[in-house]
């Protein structure tokens, strides 16, 4: 059965996140892990009360918190796990140790809000993931089940692997795929990149019986084009690559992924290249 792991810290994004993936959950036939990671002794706790038994607590809560939600999804297996050590390697080792389909986690974005653990840790989960992460901004009111994903192309050779992983769930939500070329350069060569892995894309799109929708913008920073196409077309997933095209009128702002995962206010799937995971499918 597929697994998906939701990290979970009970601050609000984390709780979103939990929410999101019991519509994946349930639509993907997958078990749902809640995962909470004891911080090492040298950090601190901020919203545990010291005096009493942090694990205690947690146990409780993810009690709590299973059985307030499990009644509206009586056939989605949940439980809890706890394990201890630095977060984002005890978040990803599992993921990798329990051959997770998907994590899902929250992220404070560039806020500097660093009270509950998530905040500070999603960036470092998803460039240490080897399976797909979904990563979700805290105070987002977030559209359920998925019906509409947006999947940007560029001129970057991996573009195209996203390709498996979001149709796999864009079968299984009964999606639609909004397929965006997003070209950054006027040259003729890069354009029919864009063009020659759009055309890949839909090709897929048609082999599986994925409905899908096609569009192209010029723009200079293509996370930019991309979250505000994804918020004109009402999307609620943007799926990228953590290794994407990079312009020099970005470099203070950081890679494509980095800006979109931080920035985007709708939830962003992000897709190590080379490791997708498709439950079995290949591109």
């Amino acid at each position: 059965m597929n697994k998906i792991i939701v990290a979970i810290d009970f601050s609000e994004c984390s709780i979103n996140a939990f929410l999101h993936a019991l519509s994946i959950g349930d639509a993907c036939g997958a078990e749902l892990i809640l995962l909470w990671v004891e911080k090492a002794s040298s950090e601190k706790y901020k919203y545990i009360d010291k005096s009493k038994d942090p694990q205690k607590e947690v146990q409780q809560a993810m009690e709590n918190l299973i059985a307030k939600h499990q009644p509206d999804h009586p056939e989605l297996k949940m439980y809890w796990k706890i394990r201890k050590g630095k977060i984002y390697k005890e978040v990803t080792d599992e993921a990798k140790a329990i051959k997770a389909m998907l994590i899902v986690t929250g992220t404070h974005g560039a806020s500097g809000f660093e009270e509950f653990w998530i905040g500070s840790n999603a960036n470092k989960i998803i460039s240490a993931s080897i399976c797909p992460v979904i990563t979700i901004r805290g105070g987002i009111n977030i559209k359920r089940p998925l019906t509409k994903i947006v999947l940007p192309i560029d001129s970057a050779e991996e573009t195209r692997q996203k390709a498996s992983f979001v149709g796999y769930l864009a079968k299984k939500h009964h999606a639609t795929i909004y397929i965006l070329k997003l070209n950054t350069s006027m040259l003729k060569a890069m354009r029919q990149k864009v063009d020659l892995y759009a055309a890949q894309v839909i090709r897929h799109c048609e082999e599986e019986k994925i409905p899908f929708h096609v569009d192209q913008v010029d723009c200079m920073n293509i996370s930019d084009a991309t979250v505000v196409y994804a918020k004109k077309i009402d999307a609620n997933l943007i799926a990228i690559m953590t290794a994407q095209e990079t312009k020099t009128s970005n470099i203070f702002l950081g890679s494509y992924a980095h800006q979109m995962v931080n920035n985007s206010p709708i939830p962003v799937l992000s897709i190590r290249p080379k490791d997708t995971l498709a439950a079995g499918q290949g591109f």
